[in-house]
């Protein structure tokens, strides 16, 4: 089994998002699989055991907890911007 969590922070405290942490932990724990959206990169880099990042709806990397930095995800969630006529910085 698998829960999903899209954007489980986004306009909550500091207190509020540390029991959605301690709850997706506790998922994980009793055998649950956790699959959480985020575009907040702090809380990806700090919870994440494994991160897949999309661009224009497919898949453009995969990390390992630990072998993430925010330079090589902003890599890959921008891959594909000059196939789709945007300029950088847009």
């Amino acid at each position: 089994r698998v829960v999903l969590f899209d954007e489980p922070t986004r306009g909550i405290d500091v207190a509020a998002k540390a029991e959605i942490y301690h709850l997706m932990n506790d998922l994980k724990t009793r055998g649950l699989g956790v699959l959480f959206i985020s575009s907040e990169m702090p809380e990806i880099l700090g919870i994440a055991d494994r991160i897949i990042v999309m661009c224009d709806g497919r898949v453009t990397g995969e990390f390992p907890a630990g072998t993430a930095t925010q330079e090589k995800i902003l890599e890959c969630a921008t891959r594909f911007e000059d196939k789709l006529g945007l300029a950088a910085g847009d």
